[in-house]
């Protein structure tokens, strides 16, 4: 095989360096299938790893990006031909092995997922890591036993990737969604995306008592420090969160008193190292009943491959709606 590009992180003297380079398929980190990568996405996390604003890589050098999806070019592993659709979200992409910021990847076959029937390759990088998650979390909630007819879901960070497309499924799935954003002129994508009512971060009231009113049957959180600390102590009886981020604080300051007196659950949402049957499983579901209603709004930018390390700014600085699709073939 020639050689191809990739966009490659190192750390030399404890500083983070990333552009593009030509490799070898050989010198990508081991694994039983090859792929010929078309699409990958921007998540936070992305562009934490890219710039070096956040520590996410556990070896140097590694290809970024935690999401791919493209086209089986060779397999040892008998599951796989070659021209088989597959993608790959998580599983160590872009922290222990290379990720999809690259025109080949070579990944592990348990990593590997073949494409859901009527979802293409740029649709399951549209979903990618944050569809998953979202979905995960709403997978999670509802074998926790949550249903739209307990009553009101909010959504935290609602404007990012994993936010937008929680509020699609949420309310594809029959749930009153409230939406958390702190940005004003996110409003009219949220309502379009089925968001019922609209609350400013900034002008919310969280309290100080270890219990407050309830106010909502579950929740999904994207933000952590207060604003968790807010929801645990204002979810009704038997109500579950999923906490999939921090991209306000890792910090949770609360009491045992909403779990002990109200019965809530904290899920906690690992999208990266979800077991494989349960992966499968929730793909499934991205594709039939957790299918996203509005996957053409969700996605609000396209770069091309050559435009990748210009775009991790906009993420850095909270400027991002929904999702952003990267086109590497």
């Amino acid at each position: 095989m020639k050689p191809f590009k990739a966009f490659r992180i190192h750390e030399r003297d404890g500083k983070i360096a990333a552009g593009f380079e030509s490799l070898r398929l050989e010198e990508l980190t081991p694994g039983e299938v090859v792929i010929r990568v078309h699409f990958s996405s921007i998540n936070y996390k992305d562009a934490l790893a890219a710039t070096g604003a956040g520590r996410i890589l556990r070896k140097y050098p590694l290809n970024g990006g935690i999401d791919l999806s493209g086209v089986v070019e060779s397999s040892a592993d008998a599951r796989y031909e070659p021209g088989q659709e597959v993608l790959v979200t998580g599983c160590g992409l872009s922290e222990n092995v290379d990720g999809g910021y690259s025109e080949y990847a070579r990944v592990a076959g348990d990593s590997v997922i073949r494409l859901p029937q009527g979802v293409d390759l740029a649709q399951a990088m549209a979903l990618g890591t944050a569809g998953f998650t979202a979905a995960l979390a709403i997978h999670r909630m509802e074998h926790n036993g949550q249903a739209p007819s307990k009553g009101p879901v909010v959504v935290t960070g609602a404007s990012g990737g994993v936010g937008s497309i929680a509020v699609d499924l949420l309310a594809g799935r029959g749930y009153e969604v409230v939406a958390v954003s702190g940005k004003p002129e996110a409003d009219e994508y949220l309502k379009s995306l089925g968001a019922s009512r609209i609350l400013r971060r900034q002008e919310l009231d969280l309290g100080k008592r270890p219990m407050e009113a309830v106010r909502w049957a579950g929740a999904i959180d994207n933000v952590g420090g207060e604003l968790l600390t807010w929801l645990t102590r204002t979810v009704d009886f038997w109500g579950n969160i999923a906490s999939i981020g921090l991209a306000g604080s890792p910090k949770l300051e609360t009491t045992v008193l909403p779990f002990i007196l109200r019965g809530i659950n904290l899920l906690g949402i690992n999208s990266s190292a979800t077991p494989r049957d349960l992966r499968l499983a929730v793909w499934k579901r991205l594709a039939s009943d957790l299918r996203p209603r509005h996957l053409d709004r969700l996605v609000t930018r396209t770069v091309a491959f050559d435009e990748l390390p210009g775009a991790f700014d906009d993420f850095l600085k909270g400027r991002v709606l929904g999702r952003t699709l990267v086109k590497i073939a």
